[in-house]
């Protein structure tokens, strides 16, 4: 059997973990990759300090000990969703070690999960105020212009866009094409509205491979980079909200459901596994959705 590497987030307390438990650890993290694992090792590193500081053995946590996790969580001000994250991770975790018959049953299998509310509450932008951000960007450094067009006309995600590289643009029928890799190691390909691809090909300029988006060094932007990028846009379109490459994607879910996409479309073009995570914003747009006519989805676009 080839043993897992341990993520570095757990390295430092792997040793106080009998053979098994730093197994199934490694494991359940070796199914996952870039954020998705770091956010994954971040709740499994909290967890499992928990249950050092209680004296604990990993295996050996009742459903009982996990539900005193979670409700000390609630006692420091967390999130509902970031609790029910946790409690998911820590299911998750426990699962597998089953599957991988290092552990006879799950505690988490029937843990409580805090009701998660199903209104979105990330930053809005109206369509007034993404109209003037695009056109702000568009008169900004095309990589500007290139970076917040595929968060808010594509919907796509900080990893997705700054992971993409130059090979992956690409043409089918006549339309400009880009092929990223989702959430999940899931790889598709998108079409790009006119005013991206126009905005790509400035900002790649003679390059023929490489980063899609180069930071100011030379090496690929990271998703620090791309929010200082937004920021800035942000500054020059007059908007004094605070924004980030994740209010841009929201931007472009809720234009896509006002202009009457059918749920179960946004959420595949969203790449939501869960389509209530899609109704979630759909929740948002139904209660803070103003009064005015619909702006056309296209026209931003064009």
């Amino acid at each position: 059997m080839t043993t897992a590497t341990p993520s570095a987030a757990l390295a430092t307390i792997l040793p106080a973990f009998t053979d098994a438990e730093r197994l199934a650890l490694a494991g359940f993290l070796a199914g996952y990759r870039n954020l998705t694992r770091e956010a994954y090792a971040l709740d499994l590193r909290q967890f499992t300090s928990w249950c050092q500081v209680h004296s604990l053995n990993l295996f050996a946590v009742r459903r009982a000990d996990i539900e005193i996790f979670a409700r000390e969580l609630e006692t420091r001000g967390r999130a509902r969703s970031t609790v029910t994250r946790r409690l998911c991770t820590i299911a998750g975790f426990y699962k597998y070690a089953v599957e991988e018959e290092l552990l006879e049953h799950s505690p988490a299998a029937h843990v409580r999960r805090p009701r998660v509310d199903y209104e979105s509450h990330a930053t809005a932008l109206d369509r007034n105020e993404l109209g003037a951000l695009l056109v702000a960007a568009g008169l900004g450094p095309p990589t500007e212009h290139a970076l917040i067009s595929l968060f808010a006309l594509n919907g796509l995600r900080v990893s997705e866009a700054t992971g993409t590289d130059i090979e992956h643009l690409g043409l089918e029928r006549g339309h400009r094409t880009l092929t990223i890799t989702r959430k999940g190691g899931k790889v598709v390909t998108i079409p790009l509205a006119p005013c991206t691809a126009r905005a790509i090909d400035l900002a790649i300029g003679e390059r023929t491979d490489g980063p899609l988006f180069l930071a100011a060094d030379g090496r690929r932007l990271d998703r620090h980079g791309a929010g200082r990028i937004v920021r800035k846009a942000v500054r020059r379109a007059g908007i004094a909200k605070a924004v980030t490459p994740h209010t841009l994607r929201h931007a472009f879910i809720t234009a896509a459901l006002d202009a009457g996409v059918p749920l179960r479309d946004v959420q595949e073009a969203a790449s939501h596994a869960d389509p209530s995570t899609t109704m979630r914003y759909d929740n948002s747009r139904k209660l803070h959705r103003m009064g005015e006519p619909n702006s056309s989805f296209r026209e931003l676009a064009a």
